[in-house]
């Protein structure tokens, strides 16, 4: 899962596109490096970042969902709004990247009718615009995956079984960074608690300042058995990943 950002707040500048020839050559480079989902976001999931309204996220994404749709790429939005996603799905995405934790009724009724996969997280909080220090004492993990099976058959009951797994270690928290990257190599390390929910882990690598980390975590997801990666640096991440035997 490659990623793309619509939002000029992003941190993240080599994946963000001013326009819609600049997301389709981004589109682009990550399917010919291996990527083949496309993850589009247009509001920056980052806490120090406002919140913008569901029709200008709307707005920014629309042209380049259409235009990615028409040239045939497996569409994913990144967005905790319903209106954004109904949007999307109207415009021919096909899985709802929920950063908000498919807790909303209105954005499970827009999955359910839309008939597309969806992305369940563990967030901490209401919208990753509004979360604080996540519990750190101790792993978190079991608390994690408890809560994540509950939702899963919730949400099974209420017909939503196209599902995918995320443990949510891609949303920045306010704290301790270092104890927090404890955390996201814990998480990484018993993916088999989350893989044993019966559904897909989708791992979304953190970006680290430098590649290397970046990179070092990519290759202990693939190691403890995620099935789906959502990065950034897509050419270096397939790289690994082919040397490891985990796609072609």
């Amino acid at each position: 899962m490659g990623v793309l950002n619509l939002s000029p707040e992003s941190k993240n500048t080599p994946t963000v596109a001013t326009g819609v020839d600049e997301a389709v050559r981004i589109a682009d480079d990550h399917r010919r490096a291996g990527a083949t989902i496309i993850d589009v976001g247009a509001q920056s999931s980052h806490f120090e970042n406002v919140e913008i309204s569901p029709g200008e996220e709307l707005a920014r994404l629309a042209q380049t969902v259409e235009k990615l749709v028409d040239e045939g790429f497996v569409v994913s939005i990144d967005t905790w709004k319903p209106v954004v996603a109904q949007g999307a799905i109207e415009l021919g995405a096909s899985i709802i990247n929920d950063t908000g934790g498919m807790r909303h009724p209105e954005m499970i009724e827009a999955v359910d009718t839309g008939g597309v996969a969806s992305v369940v997280m563990f967030l901490e909080g209401e919208s990753p615009l509004a979360v604080g220090s996540i519990g750190l004492d101790g792993s978190l993990v079991p608390t994690m995956a408890e809560r994540l099976g509950t939702q899963l058959a919730e949400l099974a009951g209420l017909g939503v079984v196209d599902t995918v797994v995320d443990p949510g270690i891609g949303i920045s928290y306010r704290g301790d960074r270092a104890r927090y990257t404890e955390h996201q190599l814990d998480v990484i390390r018993r993916l088999d608690c989350f893989r044993d929910l019966g559904r897909p882990v989708l791992l979304p690598v953190p970006r680290k300042p430098q590649l290397a980390p970046t990179l070092a975590l990519a290759t202990l997801a693939l190691e403890y058995g995620a099935d789906i990666l959502r990065v950034h640096d897509v050419a270096d991440v397939a790289q690994i990943a082919r040397q490891m035997g985990r796609m072609e």
